[in-house]
C-alpha cells in the first residue's frame, strides 16, 4: 500500500530547498522502489496569503491523512506586523501541538569534509555525532496565561508561563533513554533545576525512569553550562534532552559545531513514529529567491524520513551516502564554500546528490 507524504515547502528559501528535497524523493520512487505518493499544501505566510491564517483546516486535514510531512520553513518580514495568532510561526507551533509531536531529534554531525568550516579547531570537532532530542509541544511556547498587561503604574509588562506536567517529561525522557540505548548509552539532560522549580520536576522524572534504563548512564546539566561545554567539548555528549527553550537555543548552538545550520536535519516524531521532517534552519528571506540556500539539511532530513516515519532505512541510508559523496566532489553552497571548494546553487546541489544516488 502507498504511503503518502505530505509536502509544506512554507515561505522563503523553503520553496527553493523543498524543490531538491522532492527531486531526490522522485528519484527513489522512479529508480529505488520507493512506494510513496506525494501531496503539497500550505502552512504559515504561504498559507496566510492564500487562506488568510497560517494553518488553515485543508492543511490539517491534509496532515492528519499523511504517513509523513516534508517542511520547508516559514516566516518573514512583511508578515511582523500581523497580529501574534496570524504569523507564520503560529502555523508551525499549531501543527506541532494539533499532531502531537511531542519528540524532536535533532542530530548534530560533523561531515569529514567539512571539518574546516567549523566554528571550533578541527581537532575539537572531528569526528562530532551529537543527537539533541527537544520536547516540543510543551514548556513556554505553549504555556498559559501568557500576554501583556498593563501595570498600575501604566507600565505595559509582558508575560509567559514555564510549565510541563510529570507525564510530559516522562514522554520524551523515554523517548531519549530509548535513543541513547540505540546509541553510545550515554544521555545528558540538560535543565536549570537550581534556580527553576519545573528543573527539579524535570530532574526528578528523568532519574526514576534511568531506573528502566540500566544500559544507559544518564548525567545531568545545567543548560547554561551546557551551552558553554558544546564550545568547548562537544564530543563529550552523546544523547543531550531537554525542554522546549533550552532545545532550541542548544541544537542552534551545536548547529554551527558541524560548520552551518544548512547541513542540519530534524524530526518531530508523535508516539507511533509519524512525523514532520524540516531543516533546523529558517527561511532566510534575506537570500531566498536567489539559488543560494543550502538544501542538504532538508534532503537528509528526508533520510530521516525514510529512516523513521517509512521504515525504508536502505533508501535511507542511500540519500545519507549520496550528500556525502556530493561533498566528497568538493561542491559547495555559499554557506559552507572556501577557496579549494566549488561553488555551487541550491538547485545545483540537489541536482548532484540526484545524480550520486546511482553509486
Amino acid at each position: 500500500m502507498s504511503r503518502k507524504i505530505l509536502v509544506l515547502p512554507g515561505d522563503g528559501i523553503g520553496q527553493e530547498i523543498v524543490a531538491e528535497a522532492v527531486k531526490v524523493l522522485n528519484r527513489l520512487r522512479e529508480g529505488f522502489g520507493l512506494d510513496a505518493e506525494l501531496e503539497q499544501g500550505l502552512i504559515g505566510g504561504a498559507a496566510y496569503d492564500a487562506h488568510g491564517e497560517p494553518l488553515p483546516g485543508v492543511t490539517l486535514e491534509q496532515a492528519r491523512g499523511s504517513d509523513a510531512i516534508l517542511l520547508g520553513a516559514v516566516g518573514g518580514p512583511r508578515y511582523d506586523t500581523l497580529e501574534r495568532h496570524l504569523r507564520p510561526e503560529r502555523g508551525l507551533l499549531g501543527i506541532r501541538a494539533a499532531l502531537e509531536l511531542f519528540g524532536n531529534l535533532r542530530p548534530a554531525i560533523l561531515y569529514p569534509q567539512l571539518a574546516a568550516s567549523s566554528a571550533l579547531k578541527p581537532d575539537v570537532v572531528a569526528g562530532l555525532d551529537i543527537m539533541i532530542v527537544r520536547e516540543l509541544t510543551g514548556g513556554i511556547y505553549f504555556g498559559e496565561p501568557r500576554g501583556e498587561r498593563v501595570l498600575e503604574n501604566g507600565e505595559r509588562q509582558g508575560f509567559n508561563t514555564l510549565v510541563y506536567r510529570e507525564s510530559e517529561i516522562e514522554r520524551i525522557g523515554r523517548l531519549a533513554f530509548d535513543t541513547a540505548r540505540k546509541r553510545g548509552g550515554r544521555l545528558c539532560s540538560v535543565d536549570k533545576a537550581n534556580v527553576l522549580e519545573v528543573s527539579e520536576l524535570w530532574r526528578e522524572v528523568m532519574d526514576r525512569l534511568a531506573a528502566d534504563y540500566p544500559d544507559v548512564e544518564l548525567s545531568h546539566m545545567y543548560v547554561d553550562n551546557a551551552a558553554m561545554q558544546l564550545v568547548r567539548a562537544p564530543k563529550q555528549f552523546d544523547v543531550m534532552v531537554t525542554g522546549n527553550l533550552f532545545g532550541d537555543i542548544l541544537s542552534d548552538c551545536a548547529a554551527m559545531l558541524t560548520g552551518s545550520i544548512g547541513m542540519l536535519p530534524s524530526a518531530s516524531l508523535d508516539s507511533q513514529g509519524c512525523g514532520m521532517y524540516e531543516p533546523v534552519h529558517g527561511s532566510a528571506p534575506d537570500i531566498a529567491g536567489q539559488d543560494k540556500a543550502n538544501p542538504l539539511a532538508t534532503i537528509l532530513s528526508v533520510a530521516m524520513l525514510l529512516r523513521y516515519s517509512l521504515g525504508e532505512g536502505a533508501l535511507a541510508d542511500r540519500v545519507e551516502a549520496a550528500v556525502g559523496r556530493v561533498l566528497d566532489d568538493g561542491l559547495r553552497t555559499p554557506d559552507i564554500h572556501s577557496e579549494d571548494t566549488r561553488l555551487v546553487g541550491t538547485a545545483a546541489m540537489g541536482d548532484a546528490v540526484v545524480a550520486r544516488l546511482n553509486d
